[in-house]
């Protein structure tokens, strides 16, 4: 305990996992946490003396399956080992922490999701902006950028780390910026220190500068990469070779969405938990590094007109080939994750079938290789030259390892025949014993006489010969009786004990041979890290092109025309998740959608509730964003010139446990729009103004929509709007245009068409929709009663008198309610003859009445 105390000491905020022969044991609260997650015994070690403690443990060979339930607790595991074989020491077994893993920080398969990164981001506070790094380990992808707190809000919700690092100095002004919802470990204040972190960079990347990285102007963010590496040598992570590079997150590359905009269009996350995101519906990624990677291009789409074409073109090729897309996506299939298994390399945690799977892979990009090099599009020729077929790493692996290696090198049996010539003596030692022990029997059974002589083995005195009694006199006098048992006798002999030593030595050589050999190999390897990286990456690109290829040939997409100016002009669009959600055979009504600065900058859209407003508001943003990530749009044509920057108000969401009301976060919302414009913005504001009361809400959304109108960069914008009023709008301001989405009225129901035609919409249609939703009958015969006396109100005076309202006639007896089937009871009971009937009869009429109603 003295020991374990020690070793606490250092890792104060880590739960020791402490391991004591075959067991990881927990003490004391680190105990009483393990039970709770882990749903294990929670016992007592010293029961009833002064040094009573918690006790919790789990055998040592289960840690794959307790580490990650306590990772994705969110705890901090020390995993502290036995640094010296117990036979070799008469004390007490030097024990030390051999890894500390946290959320942000593992190379566990079982933590890791294969499709998500797991990324460690770090966050520095500057004078004038803050600094981001984030780090993934089990890939090698170290990212930094700095900028403005939303800014780095925003990254943090396209790359959502598993673990965030700031400094203990600035732990409100985390608070403050950012949402409660992350695991944040706060280190010491001196580990954010420009010299210090520079100094740890180019040290781990051994040069003199970080020019080369195309960093060194961003200060803040090389102070936040800096504290990232601190935190991996804390946490005894100290081989990290395969974090060969740092790279920028280039602002000025990507289009802008705010963290509004990334949640209100659900691009990868939802706050229904049944709801089907959009990377759901485009993701046909077949390996875990195009599933990553599809990831990161849908959190930043491109604003590079030539590399979406290129994009695109790739696209093109791939859907117009079809035997090749299939080719190519039948060897991606067979491709591990070359990362994550280059990354267990570097770091010496790779088992040898991992490697035979690294080698498999290797094999499986050959075909790739060749396909891609005889292509006809300049692209994919590009990808194939670059492909590196490791040649001299697959021989290498192929033949030093059996093909059929275990998951534990312990395991044995993982080198080779051929590779080592001793290994192969030892191994021919090993396995021949039965033979060889075989011969010694007949041998002495055939010298001695004794039929019945059996060999035999066990711990205590290795091999033995053993006698029945009815031999015991043939026994010779050079024999060594150890053991008498009811009805035999057992013997050793000097020949018996040579070759047991032999044997037993064999077994211990081969193990220790076999990891020499296994070691030397997987440091060989290491020199090919940068190839097989590089490899990981150009397979990455292929699996998203062609994910974006097989989408397009699944569901009719089209490739998107990029043009000069500003407008955007879509025919027939689709919302790609909707139409997939729809009932067979149901088809999607498409819209077009045209906008740009001179004729029509502003859509104003009214129309009924459920009618498709917001859908087509948010098809139009999806159909932008899938056109700049690079890949083909559901819709019959899109021409558009790019956009930079993606703005939603959609929908109502209240930050009540941060004491702020759903109109206050509209208006926060808002705010952010309207500060941040820019000439290629595509605005989409849905229902502004409906937080607060009717009037407010009509004068504040008039104001933002002329204020859109008027501001010298001319946003396009779509409005979708309740407000009647606003359509008068078009009138005296030229760019904006009216549209409604129709519906058809019944007589007494409506259908939705959701087809966008020219012209505003008179009704909204509230209270058809309660209808349908279920509201009582009641409810909705008053609300229609209201509803006409306040039109007629407000048509002879804009300001309604509501106490004229409760006066009037407004007391509904049960009959007046417009149902044929309460129409027809009303008739039944009036045609009664109260006078003629007999309290049997009465009951029986009650009882008809009572089947009619339970029957509706």
């Amino acid at each position: 305990m003295k020991q374990y105390n020690e070793i606490k000491r250092k890792y104060p905020d880590a739960c020791l996992l402490f391991r004591v022969g075959d067991f990881y044991e927990t003490f004391g609260e680190d105990a009483i946490r393990t039970a709770k997650i882990l749903g294990i015994v929670l016992t007592k070690r010293g029961n009833g003396s002064e040094t009573e403690t918690a006790l919790a443990g789990f055998p040592h060979h289960s840690l794959n399956t307790y580490l990650p339930k306590l990772v994705k607790a969110g705890l901090r595991v020390a995993i502290c080992d036995q640094l010296e074989d117990p036979k070799m020491t008469k004390t007490i077994v030097k024990r030390g922490v051999t890894e500390l893993v946290t959320p942000g920080v593992s190379m566990n398969d079982e933590v890791l999701q294969a499709t998500s990164n797991n990324f460690l981001a770090s966050i520095y506070f500057g004078k004038k902006q803050l600094g981001v790094s984030f780090l993934d380990v089990s890939t090698g992808e170290f990212l930094t950028a700095q900028g403005t707190a939303e800014y780095i809000d925003k990254l943090l919700q396209n790359f959502s780390p598993s673990e965030i690092l700031v400094a203990k100095i600035h732990k409100n002004q985390f608070k403050e910026n950012f949402a409660d919802d992350h695991h944040v470990f706060y280190l010491e204040d001196w580990v954010y220190k420009q010299d210090y972190a520079f100094e740890s960079l180019t040290k781990h990347f051994q040069t003199n500068t970080l020019k080369g990285f195309g960093v060194d102007d961003l200060p803040d963010g090389i102070i936040a990469s800096g504290a990232i590496l601190y935190y991996l040598s804390e946490t005894q992570h100290n081989k990290l070779q395969h974090i060969s590079n740092l790279q920028r997150i280039a602002e000025d590359a990507y289009v802008w969405m705010d963290r509004f905009t990334i949640r209100n269009l659900e691009l990868y996350h939802s706050y229904n938990p049944n709801a089907v995101t959009l990377l759901q519906v485009i993701d046909k990624t077949i390996s875990p590094m195009g599933g990553r990677l599809l990831k990161r291009w849908l959190a930043l789409p491109l604003k590079n007109t030539s590399a979406i074409q290129e994009r695109h073109q790739v696209v093109g090729y791939l859907k117009d080939t079809p035997g090749v897309l299939s080719e190519m996506q039948m060897q991606i299939k067979k491709i591990s994750d070359l990362e994550r298994l280059i990354s267990k390399i570097a770091a010496g945690k790779v088992s040898p079938r991992e490697v035979i799977y690294l080698k498999d892979s290797l094999d499986a990009i050959l075909p790739i290789k060749e396909l891609a090099e005889k292509s006809s599009n300049t692209s994919v020729k590009q990808i194939g030259t670059q492909l590196d077929d490791c040649a001299l790493l697959r021989e290498k692996i192929k033949t030093t390892l059996n093909p059929e290696a275990p998951v534990s090198i312990a395991k044995g049996n993982a080198i080779a025949t051929g590779v080592h010539a001793e290994l192969d003596e030892l191994r021919m030692i090993s396995h021949s014993g039965k033979e060889f022990l075989e011969g010694i029997e007949t041998r002495e059974s055939e010298r001695t006489g004794i039929s019945s002589l059996k060999i035999s083995f066990n711990n205590v005195f290795g091999y033995y010969i053993e006698v029945r009694n009815t031999h015991k006199d043939k026994v010779p006098a050079e024999w060594i009786r150890k053991q008498t048992l009811v009805n035999a006798e057992r013997y050793i002999t000097e020949e018996l004990k040579e070759y047991e030593a032999k044997i037993l030595g064999a077994e211990e050589k081969i193990q220790a041979l076999e990891s020499a050999l296994f070691e030397s190999l997987v440091q060989w390897m290491a020199s090919y890290i940068k190839s097989v990286q590089r490899n990981a990456q150009l397979i990455a690109q292929l699996d998203c092109l062609a994910s974006f290829a097989q989408l397009a040939i699944d569901h009719k997409y089209v490739c998107p025309q990029l043009v000069e100016g500003f407008a955007l002009d879509i025919k027939n669009g689709r919302h790609p998740v909707i139409e997939r959600q729809l009932p067979i055979g149901t088809p999607y009504v498409a819209n077009d959608v045209f906008l740009d600065r001179e004729q029509q900058q502003i859509i104003m859209i009214t129309g009924p509730n459920m009618s498709g407003k917001s859908a087509i508001l948010r098809q139009t943003a999806l159909i932008v964003l899938l056109a700049q990530i690079g890949s083909f749009v559901p819709a019959d044509s899109v021409r558009m010139s790019l956009v930079d920057k993606i703005f939603t108000r959609v929908g109502a969401s209240d930050n009540i446990s941060m004491g702020e009301s759903t109109f206050m976060v509209e208006m926060n919302e808002t705010a952010s729009i309207l500060n941040n414009l820019s000439e290629r913005s595509l605005v989409l504001l849905d229902e502004i103004g409906r937080g607060t009361s009717t009037y407010d809400g009509i004068s504040i959304a008039w104001a933002i929509a002329e204020f859109l109108h008027e501001h010298p960069a001319k946003p396009k914008t779509l409005f979708a709007t309740h407000y009647h009023e606003l359509n008068e709008m078009s009138e005296f301001l030229p760019r904006i245009k009216n549209y409604n989405v129709a519906v058809k009225e019944l007589k007494d129901n409506v259908v939705f068409i959701r087809k966008l035609v020219q012209g505003g919409s008179a009704h909204s249609f509230g209270i058809h929709v309660a209808k349908m939703a279920g509201v009582p009958q009641w409810v909705v015969s008053k609300a229609q009663q209201v509803l006409k006396k306040l039109e007629k109100n407000h048509s002879e005076n804009a300001f309604v008198d509501v106490k004229a309202l409760k006066e009037a006639d407004m007391q509904m007896s049960f009959f007046n309610l417009d149902d044929p089937l309460l129409e027809e009871i009303k008739a039944e009971i009036l045609s009664l003859d109260l006078n003629e009937l007999t309290p049997i009869e009465a009951l029986m009429k009650l009882n008809e009445i009572k089947r009619l109603l339970t029957k509706k």
